[in-house]
């Protein structure tokens, strides 16, 4: 119920680092540490057998992660430019395009009845694809008057994403009895973490929020918009069913946008982390809303393509 109100914790916990920062920039040392442990949480949750999955119905599967990389950095490119977002805020626009999908959508996935074994294979793909594509494709679409190290970006998500994710996976195999005592407490473990994340980011930015705020949240809910639509239709045009459609929305259309936040503000500026840390808290929300709607609708099922 708690990770369920997660859109609620995110506004709150935004609101009162704007009032009192003090407390949340302490933490703001502790981001990268915290970013690591949310991607482990996400390993403990996975077996060889997620993976596994990509061959027998690879799809589906590759859809979902090519939606997701085509869709999401171009996305962001366009309306950065489309709003004439100064530079900084248009490289955490890119940032949050190119990393790979939310560790929230499995949950929003199973609420919207979509296809939960999909949606974990596609997330540990787009995880384990943006190590390799997220450095590449930050530095086509960044302004080219912007430097980017793109092997600093690659060691980071190898450090930050790849490892804990692997370390997960591999405590999950060998411990699976422990994991499984102490597994419906990871999802609440998670979202704590996440939330710091987005409060020491918040106080760290609050002039800066304040002044760029609605650009910036028209620009996040664009953004996320023509995600979630792009996953969705582009699923009815590969012929997908239903319920496949439902979990390529939300694959495509949520972002692992800590990860972006982290990576603006150690790479670029304070200010390039904004769009990261508005983007966790909208696509929460929407994902919410989209998967209440879903889950009061009938699947009209559709065989899938060969």
């Amino acid at each position: 119920m708690m990770t369920r109100l997660f859109p609620f914790w995110a506004v709150l916990v935004s609101a009162l680092a704007l009032l009192r920062p003090g407390p949340f920039l302490t933490l703001v040392p502790v981001i990268t540490p915290l970013l690591a442990f949310v991607m482990f949480t996400m390993g403990v949750s996975l077996t060889p057998a997620d993976f596994g999955r990509i061959l027998r119905r690879p799809a589906p599967v590759l859809a979902g992660v090519g939606l997701h990389y085509l869709v999401m950095p171009l996305a962001a490119w366009g309306i950065a430019h489309l709003l004439s977002m100064p530079p900084a805020l248009a490289t955490g626009m890119v940032l949050v395009g190119c990393v790979s999908s939310g560790t929230a959508s499995n949950v929003m996935i199973y609420l919207s009845r979509g296809d939960v074994a999909l949606s974990v294979s596609i997330s540990a793909f787009s995880t384990l694809f943006g190590i390799v594509a997220t450095p590449l494709l930050v530095r086509f679409y960044v302004s080219s008057g912007i430097a980017v190290d793109s092997w600093a970006l690659f060691r980071s998500i190898l450090t930050m994403v790849a490892l804990p994710v692997l370390a997960g996976v591999i405590l999950n195999t060998l411990c699976h009895r422990v994991v499984r005592r102490v597994e419906p407490a990871l999802p609440f473990v998670a979202m704590i973490s996440i939330l710091l994340i987005i409060g020491a980011i918040v106080a760290g930015m609050g002039p800066s929020l304040k002044e760029a705020g609605p650009i910036m949240l028209l620009a996040v809910i664009l953004h996320n918009g023509i995600g979630l639509l792009g996953g969705y239709w582009g699923g009815r045009l590969l012929g997908f069913d239903e319920t496949v459609c439902r979990t390529l929305a939300l694959e495509v259309g949520m972002q692992n946008s800590g990860l972006a936040a982290t990576l603006g503000r150690l790479y670029f500026s304070p200010l390039a982390a904004l769009p990261g840390a508005v983007f966790s808290i909208w696509h929460n929300v929407s994902g919410s809303i989209l998967a209440s709607l879903w889950a009061s609708r009938p699947i009209v099922r559709k065989d899938p393509p060969c």
